[in-house]
């Protein structure tokens, strides 16, 4: 893991095409910035563990109904 210190305004580049920037920093938190290409899709961690507990559910119903 790459740990940095970037002051507001400050950007960091991750390849060639996504960058995130320092927005905004206070009330224990940091707001951040991310540019991407459309097709790279960017998720809080908090909402892509929702996405994968969905899909397990989806998967799981799909397959007690073909079993019966």
């Amino acid at each position: 893991m790459l740990v940095v210190t970037r002051k507001i305004g400050e950007r960091i580049f991750i390849g060639d095409k996504v960058v995130v920037t320092v927005v905004k920093i206070g009330n224990g938190g940091v707001r951040i910035g991310v540019e991407a290409p459309p097709e790279m899709a960017i998720v809080r961690e908090e909402l892509a563990e929702q996405l994968r507990q969905a899909e397990e559910l989806a998967i799981d119903t799909a397959r007690r109904g073909a079993g019966h």
